[in-house]
């Protein structure tokens, strides 16, 4: 079987999954600024760990430490670090670099987001605190903390092609339209507000869906090659990936509902 056939399974296998997120009720339900601010107090997360996820993937793709000696393959080399750049090294819509995730936290703090719980989180790990207890310590829902959790899982597992696969199809390519229509509404009503976060989605989606995805996808094949075993893994935790994601945006639904519940 060549890879285009191994990777048409792939997807095929994702697709009840890929359908649930890109339909998820909380897209409609989403009607305000103060909606806007729930879903990003959980996203960040999301999005904070996919950095982290990114960076192993360097880590075991390419040589990180000295003295450098080449590691694996140089097309693959190339396709991650082609990734890292744009992911870690990026710029906000005023030409200013920083990464996905400082773009995020900047469009949470326009908006009225709270960072604290995320603050915290980092400064918890800057100071060696391990991922596991700084999650224990954080006051957020829990599946929030099962979606970060299984992220650190697969980084665990120290299989790159796990690893990929996960990280290929968990990308922000899954944000529908629909979504993107709502948020570029709600800027009309709160121009100050949401600029940032639009400029984040669109950006993300812009990068994910064209270049960055298609060395993804690249990145993921050539892991795999030939190797049915390998594909096998990838589409299992590929698929748990995702419903992971469907459990977060789970998360912020129950948040509305109970928001609803207290008018």
């Amino acid at each position: 079987m060549q890879h285009k056939d191994f990777l048409d399974k792939l997807e095929a296998a994702l697709e009840q999954e890929r359908h649930g997120i890109v339909n998820h009720p909380t897209y409609l339900r989403m009607k305000s600024l103060e909606d806007v601010q729930v879903f990003m107090e959980a996203h960040v997360f999301a999005v904070w760990d996919f950095m982290s996820l990114l960076k192993y993937l360097q880590q075991a793709l390419t040589c990180t430490r000295t003295p450098w000696v080449p590691v694996g393959n140089a097309n693959t080399r190339f396709l991650i670090n082609e990734i890292v750049v744009g992911e870690e090294s990026d710029v906000d819509q005023n030409g200013n670099r920083l990464s996905h995730f400082e773009l995020y936290l900047s469009a949470m703090k326009q908006a009225g987001a709270q960072t604290d719980t995320i603050d915290q989180f980092i400064v918890k790990l800057r100071e060696g605190i391990s991922v596991e207890v700084a999650l224990s310590e954080l006051d957020i829902h829990q599946n929030i903390k099962d979606f970060v959790s299984f992220t650190f899982e697969v980084i665990a597992l120290d299989k790159p092609h796990v690893a990929a696969a996960v990280f290929t199809f968990g990308r922000e390519d899954l944000i529908p339209q629909m979504f993107l229509s709502i948020i570029r509404d709600m800027k009309l009503e709160h121009p100050e507000k949401i600029s940032t976060f639009q400029y984040y989605l669109e950006r993300h989606i812009e990068v994910d869906g064209d270049h960055h995805g298609h060395l993804a996808l690249e990145m993921t094949s050539s892991l795999c090659g030939d190797d049915a075993d390998k594909w096998a893994e990838a589409t299992h935790y590929a698929k748990k990936g995702l419903e992971m994601r469907i459990k977060l945006w789970d998360a912020v639904y129950e948040a509305y509902l109970a928001e609803s519940a207290a008018v």
